[in-house]
């Protein structure tokens, strides 16, 4: 089993605006669950602690196989969401592993 994490921080000129920006990232990616084979698992979450350092959003993923993983990065359904979130999505960070590895 492959863990795929990603953070994000997204834009916004206000509280608000950076509330909303992140509901869209949890929204759009929520919306791949059953879409993507070998995809396991998926979760996001939103920032409650509001620390000037902690990142927005987070994404948590579980796939059967490191192949798996490769094929949802290029995956349609993917594709679609990173380019329907462009501009929102300031920084982001990622962390991939295997379990037991």
């Amino acid at each position: 089993m492959i863990k795929h994490i990603v953070m994000w921080r997204v834009a916004g000129t206000s509280p608000a605006e950076k509330a909303d920006n992140a509901e869209r990232v949890r929204t759009a990616f929520e919306g791949l669950r059953g879409r993507i084979p070998g995809l396991v698992h998926l979760e996001v979450g939103l920032d409650r602690s509001r620390i000037d350092y902690a990142c927005d959003v987070v994404l948590y993923t579980e796939f059967a196989t490191s192949d798996a993983l490769a094929a949802y990065q290029e995956h349609p359904e993917h594709r679609r969401v990173r380019a329907e979130l462009e501009g929102v999505r300031l920084s982001r960070h990622q962390v991939d592993y295997a379990v037991g590895a």
